[in-house]
């Protein structure tokens, strides 16, 4: 167990058998040269540079990872064929078997620096108007996440509150239909607009949004501190916390992957 927290790049039996099913199979290669890279080696590569924050070109070769170049195909195909988002949702399964909260769930977002200008950057008005983007997330009452997104850091949070309530992944649980949505939604002064309470309420869920001009102490911080705990534990993987990758895919591929890990550890404290 030590050594697998001192690696943490090292794809356990468990998590290897939820993933494996889910990747594409591999087509037939067009000529001869080296063996395929197996795709849990290449993972792990893809688990070190998540971690690490490491360039994939000095990817080391010798702990068996295959080149940063193949380690960073994969990654692309692998978000390209929704492999993340299939895991999220089987993950969020096992875990309504213990029950996810849908009393009620919390949203916010957070600046991350863009390292150069491309899609889904923009302007931060947090960061002397230099490149960033934002990470967009909901998470059930305990924290677990649901939907996570990727905008420019110039985008006004509540435009993204419909598409992240949308993202959420229709989650079978003990018994009855397969849910997909909470009874409340809370959220800062950031998504205080009667617009989006009155969607909210038409979707039924009832909107608990601070209102600006109210003073502070309405007792939201209560609940609304699990948002921000998970958005520290998204950041906990080094290569979140500067957006390095020019296309939005790739990083989205990154948050996508960093979600489901989020999400597994939850799932293994419950087992």
């Amino acid at each position: 167990m030590g050594n697998r927290q001192s690696r943490p790049w090292i794809v356990s039996d468990e998590l290897w058998s939820l993933i494996e099913p889910l990747l594409p199979k591999p087509g037939p290669k067009k000529a001869k040269g080296r063996p395929r890279v197996p795709d849990r080696q290449t993972l792990c590569g893809i688990l070190f540079v998540l971690h690490t924050d490491i360039q994939w070109e000095y990817l080391p070769q010798e702990l068996g990872f295959g080149s940063g170049m193949t380690c960073w195909r994969r990654l692309a195909a692998w978000n390209e064929a929704g492999v993340w988002d299939q895991l999220h949702q089987l993950l969020n399964e096992l875990r309504s078997k213990n029950q996810l909260d849908w009393e009620r769930a919390v949203i916010d977002s957070s600046h991350v620096r863009a390292a150069r200008r491309g899609p889904k950057g923009g302007p931060s008005p947090v960061d002397r108007a230099r490149p960033g983007s934002k990470h967009h997330l909901i998470v059930d009452g305990q924290g677990i996440p649901l939907a996570v997104s990727l905008t420019g850091g110039n985008r006004n949070d509540v435009t993204q509150l419909e598409p992240l309530l949308d993202k959420i992944p229709a989650v079978a649980g003990r018994v009855g239909r397969p849910r997909r949505r909470p009874d409340a939604l809370l959220a800062d002064r950031g998504y205080d607009h009667d617009k989006y309470r009155r969607l909210l309420w038409q979707r039924g869920i009832r909107p608990v949004i601070a209102r600006r001009g109210e003073p502070h102490g309405t007792g939201l911080g209560t609940f609304r501190y699990v948002v921000e705990r998970t958005i520290a534990w998204l950041h906990g993987f080094r290569r979140l916390r500067i957006r390095w990758e020019r296309r939005d895919d790739i990083h989205e591929a990154f948050l996508g992957l960093a979600t489901c890990l989020i999400t597994h550890r939850h799932v293994q404290r419950l087992c």
